[in-house]
């Protein structure tokens, strides 16, 4: 019985480690209609060397954005043409920031981060959907890390080598 529970122990220990290799969005769940503020969790360079950039594509129906400033990092808010126009104080917005980019900064690969980033969940997301957060984790020496993956149907994020972080949306709950 004993060597049962330490082999489950291990079991979770080794899926922990390998999950928490990906940059992933904490808390990854979230509610149409409302504020949701998430972190891109970063959690290593990129063969051993350190992370330099993040840039995160911003998801379509993810709008009114703002990213948390970080000390030591340059912010730039890059704005386009948004594929999910939006209403907000009575005023169709058709342009707003669509990625965000931290850089100059330097996260040693023994060590993470967050990327902080609030925004508005669109009233009309379909519960149940996953919106993904495409993120270029750029390091030291001209190394990458493309964190762009979308499963497929029938394919879960774990299936993916590098997996975009993701979003998944829940039921209302009763109000906003």
């Amino acid at each position: 019985m004993l060597n049962r529970i330490w082999l489950a122990s291990v079991a979770l220990a080794v899926a922990a480690a390998s999950a928490s290799a990906h940059v992933v969005l904490e808390p990854d769940t979230g509610t149409a209609g409302s504020a949701h503020r998430a972190a891109l969790i970063v959690p290593h360079g990129c063969e051993g060397k350190p992370t330099r950039s993040v840039r995160v594509r911003i998801p379509p129906g993810f709008h009114g954005v703002k990213p948390m400033a970080k000390p030591g990092w340059k912010l730039e808010k890059i704005t386009g043409h948004l594929d999910r126009p939006y209403v907000s104080h009575g005023v169709e917005l058709t342009e707003g920031i669509v990625e965000i980019v931290w850089s100059g900064g330097s996260l040693p690969d023994d060590e993470f981060d967050e990327f902080v980033i609030r925004g508005r969940l669109a009233d009309d997301l379909e519960a149940g959907s996953t919106l993904h957060f495409l993120v270029v984790q750029a390091c030291e020496g001209g190394l990458a890390e493309r964190w762009i993956e979308i499963p497929e149907e029938g394919q879960s994020a774990p299936d993916l080598e590098k997996p975009a972080p993701g979003l998944r949306l829940l039921e209302h709950s009763g109000g906003h």
